[in-house]
């Protein structure tokens, strides 16, 4: 569960600095800008549409979460890279008091949507601005790393998780992986899972210098990775 509450905790990446808030979002200072990926909405009726019943509060959840960021940190923009929705007619189930929700917020500020692979024809009634990807301040804003990518880099699709051991327990927390030209974002989404933060996928694009940047208790823990 996103904690609106949960203190800012600064670092540096390229030379920019940036707070982790929420524990899964990214806050941009210089541009006022949050920043989030996979907000995988309307997951739950895609899985119902289908035949496997979940919970349909994903959605709502999901754009509570993000409104009590944008309170606290104040932004005047918000990103969200890619993977909005679970799939690209996913605002047609959208009911309606999230729909309401969203209307709300995408009139707020200025609200940028990044297509993702599980939204490549993201369209409709949805407010703010869609793009492919974008350029801030000489930083790249996409939805999945290009391991070819010169340039410093944010992205998500890969919802990192750290994997590891406190005590005797196995622990999984999300966590944002950072090299010295990517920060690859966890899912900001209610129902999303995860790929461990050391997975070949991720690290064949981070490459082997990589760290994983774990918010918890009010404290930024990294471990190499």
């Amino acid at each position: 569960m996103t904690n609106a509450s949960s203190p800012r905790l600064p670092f540096t990446f390229s030379g920019q600095a940036f707070e982790i808030v929420g524990g899964k979002a990214l806050y941009w200072p210089e541009q006022g800008a949050l920043i989030v990926a996979d907000l995988h909405l309307e997951k739950a009726s895609w899985f119902a549409v289908r035949g496997q019943m979940l919970p349909p509060y994903d959605s709502l959840a999901t754009l509570q979460g993000l409104s009590k960021l944008i309170e606290a940190t104040q932004a005047c923009q918000l990103w969200c890279l890619g993977d909005n929705f679970h799939d690209s007619g996913g605002i047609t189930r959208l009911e309606s008091d999230a729909k309401a929700l969203l209307a709300a917020l995408t009139a707020q500020l200025d609200w940028r949507w990044i297509i993702g692979n599980h939204d490549p024809a993201l369209g409709g009634d949805i407010g703010g601005t869609v793009v492919d990807e974008a350029e801030v301040s000489g930083v790249i804003l996409r939805h999945r790393a290009l391991p070819n990518e010169r340039r410093p880099e944010l992205s998500g699709h890969f919802h990192p998780k750290y994997r590891g051991q406190n005590r005797s327990r196995a622990v999984s927390r999300a966590c944002f992986v950072m090299s010295e030209m990517r920060l690859i974002l966890p899912a900001f989404g209610t129902l999303t899972g995860g790929l461990g933060a050391d997975h070949t996928e991720i690290m064949g694009v981070v490459g082997p210098a990589a760290e994983a940047l774990v918010p918890t208790q009010g404290r930024l823990l990294r471990f190499k990775l």
